[in-house]
Parts: structure tokens; C-alpha cells; sequence
């Protein structure tokens, strides 16, 4: 019995869509600060799901629900239109779950990401940083792969974006929906350098990745200065056993 319509899957192709999701956080100026704000309040904050270099992300990504604290009103805030993020103000760091709902056309579950809320500098920096009250932006680089769309959802991936001014169900030129169609090709890359916009980028990725291996040598290091100064305490603890033993045959004699 054949597929019904528009649940044949295309065999055999992995569309990938890039995306960043983060935070933005302010410190509140407490000379100048808005009214209507709690007074424990100390930053205002962003949190938000946008494409790579605030690219449209609306032709696949059809709303965004976000979990905040508990202790907010309304603390389940759905957003179902672009810029899909929730602007709030408060005192604490907590944890966010984004749960990302597809267009209609995917016939996709929703998937889930949790974004650790951050307001606070770190690092040797942290107290000039909060001296000139600096934003802090806390980003992370995504990708959701939709593997064996449907075939009404795999010409909306590969058609792209809307151009603008034209209808959200527009196709793009038959040439770029041709290039988009090939196994595997991605609709954006991440960036060589950052910007204000989008901190995440090939050069944040290598300096990383550097940090971390230097942290990971630092690690090791530290465990074998642990290790040799345990075998220092070990050969110590044998030598009193041993004077121990010999005291207790001492006087037994």
C-alpha cells in the first residue's frame, strides 16, 4: 500500500540546518534603571534560538518555547514568530529548555536544547568586565539534521529562505535549489571570524580547542605532582609500618 501523501520520506539524504541559541546579559545601571523593575533585580537578559548571522530560519523552524525559572509569571513563554527570543530581568542564573517546533510540512517531533542562563563574568578579565557593566553573550553553535525529510518538507529545505518581498512559500532560482539538493550540503558554514552578532566562530573554535588542551596538559600535570606525592607518603607509611613490627618483635624478646 502506497505512502499517503506527503508522509514519502526522500531515502537516503541528510539535510543539515545551522542555527545558534544563547543568552545576552546586561547589568542594570542603577543610576538609570527602568521603571517597573523589582528592586533584587540586577541584569536584563536575552535568550534566543537565531540562524547563523541572523539568517531566516522561519521556513523550517516554525516556533520556540521557553522554559524559564519557575518564579517568573507566565514561566512557559511560546514564541511562534520571528526573532524567536524572550527578553526578561532578574538577579539568579538558571537553566532554559528551548524546545524547538518544526513547520507543519516536517511531520518532525519537537527536539529539546537547555541553555545554561549566564550573568556573570569569569575568567581574569571578570572584574574589569564588571566594572564597565559589559554584556555578557553566552552562544552555542547547532545543528539539527533531518535525515529522510518528507518530500513536501524536502523542497522547503532546499528551496531556502524566501527572497524578500516574496511569500514565505516561495521557491527560490531553480539553480539554487538544484545546488541545495546534493547529499549532505549545508545552507551556511560557520563563519572564519566573529562579529558583535554571532561570537561563535572558526577562530573562537581553534582558540577553544587550544584551551583545552592546555587545560587537559595543566590536569595531567597537577595529577602527577598528586601521584608522586603519594608515593612519597605511601614509602613513608610502609617505613613506620616496618618500625612498627620491629618495636612489637623488640619487645616480645
Amino acid at each position: 500500500m502506497p505512502a499517503p501523501s506527503g508522509t514519502k520520506r526522500v531515502k537516503g539524504v541528510q539535510i543539515y540546518r545551522p542555527f545558534v541559541y544563547g543568552s545576552t546579559a546586561t547589568p542594570l545601571d542603577p543610576h538609570n534603571r527602568p521603571a517597573g523593575i523589582a528592586a533584587e533585580h540586577t541584569h536584563q537578559w536575552t535568550v534566543y534560538v537565531r540562524g547563523i548571522d541572523d539568517t531566516d530560519i522561519s521556513y523550517w523552524l516554525k516556533k520556540v518555547q521557553f522554559k524559564l525559572h519557575e518564579t517568573y509569571p507566565n514561566s512557559s513563554r511560546m514564541i511562534e514568530s520571528p526573532p524567536f527570543e524572550v527578553t526578561e530581568t532578574g538577579w539568579g542564573e538558571f537553566e532554559v529548555q528551548l524546545k524547538l517546533y518544526f513547520v507543519p510540512e516536517a511531520n518532525e517531533k519537537a527536539q529539546t536544547l537547555w541553555h545554561p542562563l549566564k550573568l556573570h563574568p569569569y575568567g581574569p578579565d571578570a572584574e574589569a568586565q564588571k566594572e564597565r557593566r559589559d554584556t555578557i553573550v553566552s552562544q552555542n553553535y547547532e545543528e539539527i539534521i533531518f535525515n529522510e525529510p518528507v518530500e513536501p518538507f524536502y523542497d522547503i529545505l532546499t528551496s531556502g529562505p524566501p527572497p524578500p518581498g516574496r511569500g514565505k512559500g516561495a521557491k527560490g532560482s531553480k539553480q539554487a535549489a538544484a545546488a541545495a539538493k546534493k547529499l549532505g550540503d549545508r545552507s551556511a558554514e560557520i563563519p572564519l571570524e566573529e562579529s558583535r552578532d554571532n561570537p561563535y566562530s572558526v577562530r573562537t573554535e581553534e582558540a577553544e580547542l587550544l584551551r583545552l588542551k592546555e587545560a587537559i596538559r595543566t590536569v595531567e600535570g597537577m595529577m602527577k605532582q598528586e601521584r608522586a606525592v603519594l608515593g612519597e607518603k605511601e614509602k613513608k607509611l610502609e617505613a613506620l609500618r616496618r618500625e612498627a613490627v620491629e618495636r612489637e618483635k623488640a619487645q616480645q624478646q
